[in-house]
């Protein structure tokens, strides 16, 4: 097979003509007067014109389908951050309209949340409802609302208690009046029932733990009933708690009790109420809240101070928790023959999202 050699000098003058080509890109034009056959010709260099950010993945494209996990990551991260520029330049433009509306600016859109959006209860209270004000008036807790008694609170725990369950029952003495803090020794609660009824106490309260966790609490109304048993989760303790004030006084609180709407939550709140003496010294200026939200109660313990006529600041005293309905029984504690007026059901709580019970 015949092989020929070429020479290098051939290819040395294609260097110098890719030179010419994009020298020829600039911009030219032919002054006037010369070489007036031929027309005036404008050659302009070709520069890339930004345009604005197109979408960077088409809307049938899902972010699933990128199987490398950073660079998954990545575009996720740049479309989080488009949309949030996209809603401050919307945000920016409606006050601008609204500024320049003024007072015929339409009103501000509600935004939509579970509790706005809630399903209707059929036995939420009303207020001026003279059924609900008769059965008010002869239930378990009409000899408190009628100052025939005083409320007298016993609290106990479960067998064997933890030292953080200890200190959380000694807090909550401190918190509730007249209450007093004994050690079960094994007893069971059918037994404990009739000693505290003979000794005058009101309510018995009994906080149970898991893992040296406190997590239950049955809070039974003496002597009659009802009996209610709480899941307690977020407790918080005095020690742990940042910028808390001073150790809580003897002075009475008030009692707050906020979103109780319904039968059920009626009753509940009435419960709470009634673990309090009737008349609140305010000098004292301590707050018991009780506040109800998507079915969990929340407890704060607060004490305020007017800084001026208008202004009031608040400082929390602890101990905070918040508590979960599970059970509301009719009567004294009774595990096994107990009639139970209302039950947590969980299929019924995860059918739908926004139906609350109190």
């Amino acid at each position: 097979m015949d092989v020929t050699q070429v020479p290098l000098k051939q290819f040395k003058g294609k260097k110098k003509n890719i030179k010419l080509n994009n020298k020829m890109q600039k911009k030219k034009r032919t002054p006037p007067g010369e070489n007036s056959n031929v027309s005036d010709v404008e050659v302009v260099e070709t520069k890339p014109v930004l345009t604005p950010l197109e979408p960077m993945l088409p809307p049938a494209f899902s972010l699933s389908e990128i199987k490398n996990k950073q660079r998954r990551h990545q575009m996720f991260m740049k479309l989080k951050q488009e949309k949030r520029k996209q809603k401050m330049q919307v945000k920016k433009t409606r006050k601008k309209e609204r500024e320049a509306l003024g007072d015929k600016a339409p009103p501000k859109e509600v935004p939509k949340t579970i509790e706005n959006q809630r399903v209707y209860d059929e036995t939420t209270v009303d207020p001026d409802d003279e059924e609900v004000a008769f059965d008010e008036g002869t239930d378990e807790f009409s000899s408190y609302f009628n100052k025939l008694t005083n409320p007298k609170v016993l609290i106990t725990t479960s067998d064997r208690p933890r030292g953080r369950t200890v200190r959380f029952c000694e807090q909550l003495a401190t918190v509730i009046p007249d209450a007093h803090v004994y050690y079960r020794r094994g007893l069971a609660l059918k037994k404990v029932i009739p000693q505290c009824v003979s000794r005058g106490f009101t309510y018995l309260m009994v906080i149970n733990e898991d893992r040296k966790m406190p997590n239950g609490l049955v809070l039974c109304h003496l002597p009659d009933g009802p009996t209610a048993h709480f899941k307690v989760s977020s407790v918080r303790l005095r020690k742990e708690m940042k910028r808390r004030g001073k150790e809580p006084t003897e002075h009475t609180p008030e009692v707050i009790l906020n979103n109780f709407s319904t039968r059920l939550g009626h009753g509940i709140g009435r419960m709470f109420a009634a673990l309090f003496p009737h008349d609140p010294q305010f000098v004292g200026r301590q707050v018991a809240t009780f506040h109800n939200q998507r079915d969990f109660v929340f407890f704060r313990f607060h004490r305020y101070i007017f800084k001026n006529e208008k202004r009031a600041g608040i400082q929390e005293l602890g101990p905070r928790f918040t508590l979960k309905l599970r059970s509301l029984q009719k009567g004294t504690f009774d595990s096994k023959f107990g009639e139970y007026e209302w039950v947590l059901k969980r299929h019924e709580v995860d059918a739908c999202r926004r139906k609350f019970f109190l």
